[in-house]
């Protein structure tokens, strides 16, 4: 029923997180983001902005013809209105829920992956680089931290706003983030991480990674070399 355009990063989690969440059927078509896989014309068509993760719906509700969908808050919205849950539809249960997803959209995960960045892949250690990004996460994680003080989850229930969030704080070492500082986020990343459609959704593709791609520059050249052309 659901086409994933995937490959198993923090992104590609969220949507396999929620697709073993709401145990729709789904087939992955691995996007080699090492390789180049996302530049290729058939995904671009689905992926205008060369990025995984994307959909296709091959049997929207509506009976029409099949949906693509990029962008993995979008992809989540449409996923979960869809099956109607995860997202409320109260007025302002639903505005709760949207906040926190995008600020994990805008927020969490922009600044996190400039910490990996800076700390993993750059070919000079810039330290300014890896302070002002290592700096910024630790206070994304201490807005997590306050937030869940007095709530089991960010936006009331288990929604995708939690999903979203969740394959963020993985990495948290690679990071430079130590979880014990911070320990209502640890409270709520151990409670999500032991759900067993998390724990499905994060193994996907787990056998293709390389752990090895830090020191590729062949791979450093197709994911931080990129240009309008």
């Amino acid at each position: 029923m659901i086409d994933l355009y995937y490959w198993p990063t923090p992104n590609g989690w969220k949507v396999s997180i929620l697709l073993e969440e709401l145990g729709l059927p789904y087939t992955v078509k691995p996007v080699d983001i090492t390789k180049g896989d996302q530049f290729q014309p058939d995904f671009l068509r689905l992926s205008p902005n060369n990025r995984m993760p994307a959909i296709v719906d091959t049997a929207p509700k509506d009976g029409g013809p099949a949906i693509s969908i990029f962008e993995s808050g979008a992809i989540m919205t449409y996923l979960a209105e869809r099956e109607g849950r995860f997202l409320p539809t109260d007025l302002r249960a639903r505005v709760e829920v949207n906040q926190w997803l995008f600020w994990q959209v805008g927020g969490l995960g922009p600044m996190a992956g400039q910490a990996h960045h800076f700390r993993q892949y750059a070919p000079e250690k810039v330290q300014y680089g890896i302070d002002r990004y290592t700096n910024e996460v630790n206070r994304l994680y201490g807005v997590m931290d306050r937030r869940l003080a007095d709530r089991e989850f960010l936006a009331g229930d288990y929604s995708i706003a939690d999903m979203a969030c969740w394959p963020w704080v993985v990495p948290h070492e690679r990071q430079g983030q130590t979880l014990a500082d911070f320990p209502n986020l640890k409270r709520w990343f151990e409670t999500i991480g032991a759900r067993e459609a998390v724990q499905k959704g994060k193994a996907v593709g787990t056998e293709w990674r390389s752990p090895n791609i830090a020191e590729s520059e062949e791979a450093k050249k197709v994911l931080f070399g990129q240009r309008a052309k």
